[in-house]
């Protein structure tokens, strides 16, 4: 398993920007809770599953099998 960032760097430097105004917090969600502070729950499921192979929600992050 290989987490990396996207390789769009506009992508990745609006979510740091979003993630700075938020305090950690997903910006592409409205809640503020522990499951959607970076690096979110939902993510983290998903790269639990060994054959899941994509994008986080927000984007940022991309889990190669």
């Amino acid at each position: 398993m290989k987490i990396k960032l996207n390789a769009d760097t506009e992508i990745v430097n609006t979510i740091k920007e979003g993630l700075k105004k938020t305090g950690g917090y997903c910006p592409c969600r409205r809640e503020k809770t522990d499951d959607t502070r970076c690096m979110c729950k939902e993510f983290k499921e998903q790269i639990a599953d060994p054959d899941f192979e994509g994008f986080c929600h927000c984007m940022l992050y991309y889990k190669q099998k």
